[in-house]
């Protein structure tokens, strides 16, 4: 017998009601200490702060909706999956739209997240805080790095994103994880995937705060960014290693989804952090 965690957290807070939920609550924790990172840095500025106020919108919208919209169309399933008995064995996003909406159910692709970040702050920073896309960029990787964190949490207790069996000692037992292929409860010793991103995703939080505050990052455009896309994604793609597919086509794949998906963040990161270290430093 292989000695295991035996995991069997429930994300269910008052019994009988799906909401409000663990998950739920770690997902606006991460938000709220994400907002006084960057509030402290908003201040040291002297940025107003009903600019905070307006960013905090625009993130809390652009986190929720990309990295929902992301695990839709990303991972799907995009219709229902049927047996042979006529019984539905998997629903699909596109039969039932309302499903979409259930974000506190999980589900939530950091790629998605990533694609409509960027697309919002490049709006914020030039038509709210009237300041180079950069500027922008380098102060927010570290507030999205421990929202990450607390997302990533979130999917331990929800038992999904869960890894690869294997018979290491701090494998964990999912109770509930349900095995889709199995079409029962899985409870086979796995790796906490979740977990092991979601300390990569921590440290990342405080490489990011030490190279701002100490190292004074922030005078060269686009290092604190770029440091931020190679450690998070960077992480992402080795942890998928180890992480059992969130597609059907993930099994016939040398590298899944998620590594495809985060191969040219990396690079992206990469060539800011290149860019970055080669400008001459900025007083503000």
């Amino acid at each position: 017998m292989i000695n295991a965690i035996n995991w069997n957290v429930s994300s269910t807070l008052f019994e009988g009601y799906k909401t409000p939920n663990l998950y739920g609550l770690l997902f606006i924790t991460g938000l709220i200490i994400g907002f006084f990172v960057i509030k402290r840095m908003f201040v040291k500025e002297g940025i107003s702060e009903k600019i905070l106020d307006k960013l905090v919108f625009y993130m809390v919208f652009a986190t929720i909706v990309g990295a929902r919209l992301g695990h839709v169309f990303f991972y799907g399933p995009y219709w229902d999956v049927i047996g042979e008995d006529g019984v539905v064995y998997e629903r699909g996003y596109f039969s039932h739209p309302e499903d979409i909406l259930k974000v506190w159910e999980g589900g939530l692709a950091s790629h998605g997240a990533a694609v409509v970040i960027l697309i919002a702050l490049y709006y914020f920073s030039k038509k709210v805080i009237h300041k180079p896309y950069l500027w922008m960029l380098d102060r927010i990787a570290a507030p999205i790095a421990i929202a990450g964190t607390f997302i990533r949490l979130g999917n331990l207790v929800n038992h999904e994103m869960v890894g690869d069996p294997t018979n290491l000692p701090w494998a964990f037992r999912f109770q509930q994880f349900y095995n889709e292929n199995l079409g029962a409860y899985d409870p086979t010793p796995r790796h906490p995937a979740q977990l092991y991103e979601a300390i990569c995703y921590l440290l990342t939080f405080g490489i990011l705060l030490f190279i701002y505050w100490k190292k004074e990052a922030w005078r060269k455009p686009g290092v604190v960014f770029g440091t931020f896309l190679i450690l998070i994604f960077g992480a992402r793609f080795l942890v998928e290693f180890v992480k059992l597919g969130q597609t059907t086509r993930d099994a016939y794949m040398v590298l899944n989804t998620g590594q495809l998906l985060s191969i040219p963040l990396v690079i992206a990161g990469c060539i800011l952090l290149y860019k970055g270290l080669k400008k001459e430093s900025i007083n503000s």
